[in-house]
């Protein structure tokens, strides 16, 4: 008697597109959510703070400004209204014509890091390193084309 091994197929994997691009962008960001809501903070907010503690010179505002609308596509007044809000805050300071961080600001953005460090370790980690890189490939490609598509669009 001859006996056949029956196999499962592996299930497919959906085809990379603006759907599932949204899809991980917004759990991910859903998760960061919930972490800067316990720090009175805002997506947009720790965007530019982020920006401001992570910058290798001195900023001016409409440095950082310009900076968190190429990140956010996000109206430029709406972005100098969250900066400002992080001026009130006392998150960031300025100092002559520049902005920075404050210490309160770096020690926030430090916290939020080490409260979503080990959920980010368990969203990437098991993802080979190929994987990864092709992905990072891909999304660097659609980034630049829908970069293109948004300066046709605004010119």
């Amino acid at each position: 008697m001859t006996t056949t091994a029956v196999t499962t197929p592996e299930p497919t994997a959906p085809a990379a597109g603006a759907r599932t691009l949204a899809l991980a962008h917004y759990a991910a960001r859903g998760v960061l959510e919930h972490v800067l809501a316990r720090h009175d903070l805002t997506f947009p907010q720790q965007v530019a703070l982020r920006a401001a503690v992570t910058a290798e010179a001195a900023q001016t505002p409409e440095d950082l400004v310009a900076e968190v609308h190429g990140s956010l596509k996000a109206d430029p007044g709406d972005v100098r209204a969250t900066v400002d809000e992080l001026l009130a805050k006392g998150l960031l300071v300025t100092q002559g014509p520049h902005i920075r961080p404050t210490e309160a600001g770096r020690t926030l953005m430090a916290t939020v890091s080490a409260e979503t460090g080990p959920v980010t370790a368990r969203v990437w980690g098991g993802i080979s390193a190929a994987d990864l890189a092709a992905t990072g490939r891909v999304l660097a490609v659609v980034t630049e084309r829908a970069n293109a598509e948004l300066a046709a669009l605004n010119a």
